[in-house]
């Protein structure tokens, strides 16, 4: 799993919870469906944000003709569920699998870990080139056009090349702006609402900003290390300003939002207002640029990863040790959830009898009542 919008369970009230895992379960189905077992492996938390659009300008409820019961699967613990499968899943599988594809030849170009082999080179590769053409297959049976997705990604690598000190960050995040854009535009076509496409398409314009500097910022650290390509250290941005950039395009989020219609917004709301902002923090807050890396071989990283779970460490320290680079930025699982948080909505979601239905804890997309 990958991707910057990750939500608490706790932070998903009135149902969400059980209606964001429909659509991710929906879009790992579809991917199946698509391309075979492997694909699957292209699931992602931000691709799912395609099918919620599609649902949220939609006449919505799990009902619908765009779900069906699942079977049992070992990541729901053997559990049936409820999941999305109509056009809204199989655009974002379809969607998922070209930017897959497109990871995959990035890390072959840079010859990362064992990529840098030939003949595990060669064979993802083969495997992207197999995810391009079920991605097209794919989004020609909703009516979506990849090419404007591989048209971006063959231009990422050229605009990377040409990046030095100087030339703007934003330069560098453009591909992936029109191609997050094109496939948010087109849930509006989806759902027969046309008139979204425009709002839509500035919306997944500026996520696709904040994804693309997110992965950055994310990166930044081992990038230095390895000596790795990182588009902030190669245009020479500061940190500061990358921040900047990050928050101006959450607030540009929010406000293309409110010039859609939707049937029922909650969850897009909660998830690309609210989830969107906090993965902001997140990246931001986990960088300890002043520490350097202590890096840990093999065997002396598995045994300090075998200490942290042995002693519970991996579950309940607040703050632990990275086992392979000695930094401290990874959190306990159980404490993961910043769920006692202020509730921030009423900045943005109208509160007090706007779209989103009335004042807080009365159809609120957040649970802030009292």
């Amino acid at each position: 799993m990958f991707g910057i919008i990750r939500p608490c369970r706790h932070r998903l009230p009135g149902g969400l919870a059980a209606e964001w895992m429909g659509h991710l379960c929906g879009l790992c189905l579809a991917l199946r469906r698509v391309h075979g077992q492997a694909a699957r492996t292209a699931t992602n938390y931000d691709g799912l944000l395609i099918s919620v659009l599609y649902e949220a300008q939609s006449a919505g409820g799990d009902a619908r003709a765009g779900w069906r019961r699942a079977g049992p699967c070992p990541l729901r613990g053997m559990r049936t569920a409820s999941v999305a499968d109509g056009a809204g899943a199989q655009l974002a599988a379809a969607v998922s699998l070209v930017l897959a594809s497109a990871k995959i030849r990035d890390h072959v170009a840079d010859g990362d870990g064992a990529l840098a082999h030939r003949p595990l080179a060669a064979a993802a590769r083969r495997m992207a080139s197999g995810w391009d053409r079920a991605g097209t297959r794919g989004g020609a049976g909703v009516g979506f056009d990849t090419a404007v997705l591989l048209e971006a990604v063959d231009r990422q690598q050229d605009v990377e090349a040409l990046a030095g000190p100087g030339t703007p960050l934003l330069a560098v995040t453009e591909p992936t702006e029109t191609a997050t854009g094109a496939a948010f535009a087109h849930t509006a076509v989806l759902a027969g609402r046309p008139a979204n496409a425009t709002a839509l398409a500035e919306a997944g314009r500026l996520f696709g900003r904040v994804a693309h500097l997110l992965d950055a910022v994310e990166d930044l650290d081992a990038d230095r290390t390895a000596g790795a390509w990182n588009p902030i250290t190669a245009t020479g941005t500061p940190l500061g300003e990358v921040r900047r950039l990050c928050d101006d395009a959450v607030r540009g989020v929010r406000l293309a939002l409110r010039d859609v219609e939707f049937a029922d917004d909650r969850l897009a709301h909660v998830l690309l207002a609210h989830e969107l902002d906090r993965a902001v923090g997140r990246a931001f807050d986990d960088q300890h640029l002043d520490a350097p890396p202590r890096r840990r071989g093999l065997v002396a990283g598995c045994a300090q990863w075998t200490w942290l779970f042995c002693t519970c460490q991996v579950c309940c320290r607040k703050q632990y040790e990275d086992p392979w680079n000695g930094q401290k930025r990874r959190e306990g699982w159980c404490r993961k959830c910043d769920c006692g948080d202020a509730c921030d909505c009423c900045d943005c979601c109208e509160c007090g009898g706007g779209k989103s239905g009335g004042g807080c804890g009365d159809g609120c997309c957040c649970d802030c009542s009292p």
